[in-house]
């Protein structure tokens, strides 16, 4: 008696098709698994033994073999148990062999025959689409998440029982006894599921400077640090950045999905993630949940941070090796992670957002407030490097906030998070235009090729370009950055040409790191 169940798994962020094979034959009884795994895998044999029976199918007595193809692929971190209950169920003829055809399984189950959810089901779905498969058979919390696939016939479960009697109905009754999941993709994207409306800008007194950072950061989606002393607002300013940044598209609201599912971070009977990451962690963070690792590698903060914000506060608090390990994947927007048994690769184009004080104390360059000796601020501020420095497009320094300001309150309110994201929506449909068909939809993204084409300068902008370059002895990497951000600020004025006053306004944004920084690194 065999059977052939099909299921998937996934490896990375990758997803693979699997074959259950089930073989129940006379012999010496026994309950074996094989197919290159480890050993939670094959603990899904003893759980679905006892569920078999805690449901009332007694699991036969004979020699009962599992093989999880291809061969190849070493099977670590997935949950097999549900296409193996099925196929011992259909080797031993409780279901028909015509009923599992062209349908794939996918759940964990637990002792008493619940069916409980998995992690990764999007891109499992996902590649089950490409290879032909129309019907998923899969737990209940995950169904949203896999009927956001179009042209899937998604069938949530949440026991042993609804699956054999689903299996056991003929065509027509299957849908009435459980109906397929439905999602509408469009009414999950309303303003309500994409903004969190407890934060706005209009929170936030004074600051009119970091205010037109934070949004041009917001518009290009460049990289940005605060500075300033303690109690100025960085981090309301910060963790404020998602309200003014556009939407997720579908797409990119898939890709993020993908991250979150395979991550197990979805929550239950969620269907996309809609919001813009927002992601921030204490310094001391290890290597691995920041850049992802372990022993079966799992994606960390940058790639959960993936289309949305990566924030580290008090940045200067973290270990300079580890901010150096944001170097690759700034440059890359994406992070590689190598082991023995394989290359894993995890997207992680994310919106750095750092905030810090000056100084160890925090009052630098304010003599009268400071008590740090000099060597005490060089060392503090060499934990950002010039490589890191070099990929932040914009340093600003966030002052003491004025006591008229703080005064005033909600009396002098300053814009809200609508107002500054209406205008960055409309420079972001501007380089929606201008990037059609390119596969960039920021002015961040832009290669060297790019830069040239989209940032042409005239005479006088040229001439000055190029004296403020060299008079502040900036690297190539500098100089590109500043051309992209000068075009995204004018983008936000609506012109057409990056004139003189963009590129002064560009400038002004290297000017802070040269104040605290003034012994720049050379740019790797």
């Amino acid at each position: 008696m065999f059977s052939s169940i099909t299921s998937g798994a996934v490896r990375g962020i990758d997803s693979y098709i699997m074959k259950v094979e089930v073989d129940v034959s006379d012999g010496l009884p026994g309950f074996n698994m094989v197919g290159f795994m480890s050993g939670d895998v094959k603990e899904a044999g003893a759980r679905v033994k006892v569920a078999l029976k805690n449901v009332g199918y007694k699991v036969p007595v004979a020699k009962i073999t599992v093989n999880l193809s291809p061969a190849v692929i070493r099977k670590e971190g997935i949950v097999v148990d549900l296409p193996i209950a099925v196929g011992i169920l259909t080797a031993t003829g409780d279901i028909k062999e015509e009923a599992v055809k062209g349908i794939l399984f996918l759940g964990e189950i637990g002792l008493d025959g619940d069916i409980r959810p998995i992690k990764g089901t999007l891109p499992i779905v996902t590649k089950a689409k490409s290879k032909g498969y129309k019907t998923i058979i899969l737990p209940t919390k995950n169904a949203k998440e896999g009927a956001v696939v179009p042209g899937m016939k998604i069938v949530g479960i949440s026991s042993l029982q609804e699956v054999i009697a689903y299996l056991s109905a003929n065509e027509k009754e299957r849908d009435e006894l459980i109906p397929p999941t439905k999602v509408d993709i469009k009414s999950l994207f309303t303003e309500k599921d994409i903004y969190d409306d407890k934060l706005d800008f209009s929170d936030i007194n004074g600051q009119a400077g970091a205010k037109r950072a934070a949004e041009i950061a917001a518009a290009g989606f460049h990289h940005l640090l605060l500075v300033g002393p303690p109690g100025t607002g960085k981090s309301m300013i910060a963790k404020r950045i998602p309200t003014i940044l556009p939407p997720l598209s579908e797409d990119e609201s898939m890709e993020v999905t993908t991250i979150y599912s395979v991550a197990g971070r979805m929550p239950d009977n969620k269907a996309l993630i809609t919001k813009r990451p927002f992601m921030s962690t204490h310094h001391m963070v290890t290597e691995s949940a920041l850049v992802g690792g372990g022993g079966l590698p799992r994606p960390g903060l940058i790639s959960l941070a993936h289309r949305g914000v990566l924030f580290l506060d008090e940045m200067p608090e973290f270990s300079r090796s580890l901010i150096d390990m944001l170097r690759q994947p700034m440059e890359d927007k994406v992070v590689n992670i190598t082991r023995s048994k394989g290359n894993y690769a995890y997207p992680a184009d994310f919106q750095l957002v750092g905030a810090m004080n000056p100084c160890p104390c925090g009052y630098y360059p304010d003599r009268n407030k400071c008590t740090c000796l000099p060597h005490e601020i060089k060392r503090y501020l060499s934990h950002i490097s010039g490589p890191i420095l070099d990929r932040i497009d914009i340093v600003v320094e966030v002052p003491k906030v004025d006591i008229a300001d703080l005064s005033a309150g909600y009396k002098r309110a300053g814009e809200s998070s609508k107002q500054i994201r209406e205008r960055v929506m409309r420079a972001r449909k501007i380089q929606e235009e201008r990037f059609a068909g390119t596969g960039i939809s920021f002015n961040s993204q832009m290669t060297p090729k790019e830069i040239d084409k989209y940032c042409k300068l005239g005479s006088v902008e040229q001439a000055f370009m190029e004296h403020t370059f060299c008079t502040m002895e900036l690297s190539a990497r500098a100089y590109h950055k500043i051309l992209k951000l000068a075009r995204t600020i004018a983008d936000l004025d609506g012109s057409e040409r990056i004139e003189k006053i963009h590129l002064m306004e560009a400038f002004g944004y290297r000017m802070s790191d040269g104040q605290y920084w003034n012994s720049r690194e050379e740019s790797e």
